[in-house]
């Protein structure tokens, strides 16, 4: 307890000249904030030692031509954080720890867990989005005024009842409306019951291992592939091994792999190789995940936009009972800062890991979620979508004349007809270097031999993303791209 009756150890008027001084120089905080952290900073600094006892409200508002709330607040603040000790008798300094912690620390020396050194170099984010960016829809194709429609319908007629937490699961009324889509479009037969939804595919991939692996267990990931999934894995404490990428699909025939616990896949279209897992493969694959007791993560990110055939059908719904967890995204279909997704769990993983999803998330977002439903369920979702690759089939299309007519150097087109992005593998270029020198011309495609678990090993080259880019931009920016390949290869020489 600090003793009472003590005087302050720095003469009163010093104290309250360091105060007006303070005062004086506020800038723009208010003067409660101002005299609040001018008395902090003393007594941190020690110019009012513990058991110091101040003068009262009155005689420092007087002193200091304030208010007497205005002091008053900011001795109540003080006294809150535990800085000073007030009653009826007066207020006094308390006893801190060590009065000049806020100045005598050394710097820390930080060292970041071992796991971060394994995570996969990050993907700038910037705003505007730069063109060429991977991963990106045409958001200014995006229906706003109609969403902000849903929006306020449903907080007028539903209001405060959004606000609480929700069903960790989500809402009801979203995943009830995802499972008809699901079933239309990509021939998986569920029910609500099976769906959680996330935010966005990455939490799903989290969600997934934190459920069905364990630190040390072997996660496959293709190679190249999902730099997200490999954040995850990595996070986790999960031994990855890459398994390289062909025509058709992830191939580990022949590779001297390790037993997995996870296997994480793109079946429909390959993340950045474009490639389509044959059905041969996605047959044999799920027999060795039910040989080895394994689950195979499916990530349908863009599967909606394909542009020739039949859409290929999900790996979860190929045969009944299937270890496949099924992620989808809206960021992809709709616009990123939505940060919506979706899992489909097989029933009996659904019913085993019901009581572990309330530990695990939290709900929310219940607005943004009952809007989606209204969205899916009127048939808004499905006319974006069917504009939406209209769009993409010509920028596809347009990006392919483009880079016929303008990238000289020898390349391969890679990533099919589908999806928002095309693969240019380019032999003899140092792509990470070529993507940040584009960057200053605002074009943001990115290294292929990024998303590689070796990235020194990995096949260089650029993906390039058109779902944001407008055609316009095409010809200048493969042209930019093709004269700093040039200069590159110059430098070498």
């Amino acid at each position: 307890m600090v003793p009472l009756g003590g005087e302050m150890n720095i003469p009163g008027d010093e104290l309250y000249t360091l105060l007006e001084v303070a005062l004086k120089n506020r800038g723009d905080e208010t003067l409660q904030r101002a005299l609040y952290l001018a008395l902090r900073e003393a007594i941190l600094a020690g110019r009012l030692q513990s058991g110091s006892r101040l003068s009262g409200s009155r005689t420092m508002a007087s002193q200091l031509s304030l208010s007497r709330n205005t002091v008053n607040a900011a001795l109540e603040q003080l006294t809150l954080e535990g800085y000073l000790l007030r009653n009826r008798q007066g207020t006094w300094v308390a006893k801190l720890a060590s009065r000049n912690i806020a100045q005598d620390l050394p710097e820390p020396t930080v060292t970041l867990a071992r796991r971060v050194s394994l995570l996969p170099a990050p993907v700038p984010r910037s705003t505007p989005v730069p063109a060429f960016t991977p991963g990106t829809p045409a958001i200014n194709y995006f229906p706003l005024p109609l969403w902000r429609r849903l929006y306020d319908r449903v907080l007028r007629e539903e209001g405060s009842t959004l606000l609480g937490y929700g069903d960790p699961a989500g809402e009801p009324s979203l995943r009830a409306a995802i499972a008809r889509h699901l079933a239309l479009s990509r021939g998986i037969d569920c029910d609500a019951s099976q769906i959680v939804i996330t935010e966005g595919a990455l939490e799903g991939v989290d969600l997934c291992t934190m459920l069905l692996s364990e630190p040390g267990d072997v996660a496959w990931v293709e190679d190249p592939g999902y730099a997200g999934a490999k954040s995850t894995f990595a996070k986790a404490g999960l031994q990855m091994t890459g398994i390289p990428v062909d025509e058709e699909g992830m191939c580990w025939e022949g590779q001297p792999a390790p037993s997995p616990s996870l296997i994480f896949t793109s079946p429909s279209h390959q993340f950045p190789y474009g490639s389509v897992l044959s059905a041969r493969r996605r047959l044999a694959l799920l027999e060795l995940a039910q040989r080895h007791k394994a689950w195979i993560i499916e990530d349908d990110y863009d599967s909606e936009f394909r542009y020739a055939g039949e859409p290929v059908p999900a790996m979860l719904g190929m045969v009944n009972n299937a270890p496949v967890a099924y992620l989808g995204t809206f960021s992809k279909t709709l616009f990123p800062s939505l940060r919506m997704g979706f899992t489909v769990f097989p029933k009996a993983l659904a019913k085993a890991a019901t009581p572990a999803i309330g530990a695990l998330l939290r709900g929310g977002h219940r607005a943004e979620q009952r809007t989606l439903a209204l969205f899916i369920e009127e048939g808004h979702y499905a006319r974006h979508l069917a504009a939406m690759r209209r769009l993409y089939r010509k920028r596809y299309r347009q990006l392919c004349e483009v880079l016929n007519a303008e990238l000289h150097v020898p390349h391969r087109l890679l990533a099919g007809e589908g999806g928002m992005h095309l693969t240019v593998a380019i032999e003899g270029i140092d792509d990470r270097q070529l993507v940040q020198e584009a960057r200053a011309f605002q074009l943001a495609p990115a290294a292929l031999s990024g998303y590689y678990l070796d990235v020194k090993q990995g096949q260089t080259g650029l993906v390039l993303g058109y779902g944001n880019t407008s055609a316009s931009l095409f010809a200048p920016g493969i042209r930019r791209l093709q004269r700093l390949i040039t200069q590159q290869q110059g430098e070498k020489a």
